[in-house]
């Protein structure tokens, strides 16, 4: 008699009671309704918890960049950002933020959303190549003193290095936002503060590039509201 052993991982009957059709199953709501709150609390759990670790590892270089892009501003100054993909989003949000901020007392600060302009964007990239297409603008508008972000969950995006590259040619701080082990961004000389996510969940990183920035923008204020004596 042959005796049939189950080595179903626990991930692996959640998946199952999730998409019972894959498996010849049909789908019972109960069972649905129970797997999905689940999902979402250890999701949700997760998120926290990856914040939490980077934080604690990381806070003393997150003041360390906010007083250096304080700097830039104190120096007149300004931020420029890039991504791709959801972290052109990011790239963004980072900029309204910094030229509208939502708090009160807090004074317009002058940045640049590099992904913003699709048709140069365009051009650049079927002309030259894609991996130009961040690096054309800051020739054209970045001076020495101004400052870069560049947003890339796994690290490796071609253009955002050839960009950095550019930017500290020029003279520019540089900061990289990245994900998992850093990627090309982790060793490339030419980003001065490169803030990793250790997780290989794009979704957790974002999250958490998110609150980086979020914080970065509330430190640099506090910091330049030092040298103007108040917010007011």
């Amino acid at each position: 008699m042959t005796v049939q052993i189950n080595t179903m991982s626990d991930t692996d009957r959640q998946l199952q009671q999730l998409y019972p059709f894959l498996h010849g199953g049909v789908k019972e709501t109960a069972t649905e309704q129970v797997a999905l709150l689940e999902s979402v609390q250890q999701k949700a759990a997760h998120s926290v918890e990856v914040k939490q670790e980077f934080f604690a590892e990381n806070a003393q270089q997150v003041i360390e960049v906010a007083r250096a892009i304080a700097e830039v501003y104190r120096n007149n100054g300004r931020l420029f950002t890039m991504g791709n993909g959801g972290s052109s989003c990011d790239a963004a949000h980072v900029a309204v933020e910094f030229l509208h901020p939502v708090t009160a007392g807090r004074p317009a600060l002058s940045a640049v959303n590099l992904v913003a302009d699709t048709a140069v964007m365009t051009a650049v990239g079927n002309d030259v190549g894609f991996q130009h297409i961040y690096v054309r603008q800051l020739i054209a508008q970045a001076r020495e003193g101004d400052g870069l972000i560049g947003i890339s969950t796994s690290g490796n995006s071609d253009n955002l290095i050839e960009a950095f590259h550019t930017a500290s040619n020029i003279g520019m701080l540089t900061i990289g936002l990245s994900g998992n082990d850093g990627g090309a961004m982790k060793s490339c000389d030419s980003i001065d503060y490169c803030l990793t996510v250790p997780t290989d969940s794009i979704h957790r990183i974002q999250e958490t590039h998110v609150a980086i920035y979020h914080i970065l923008w509330d430190l640099v204020h506090t910091l330049l509201a030092d040298s103007r004596g108040g917010l007011g």
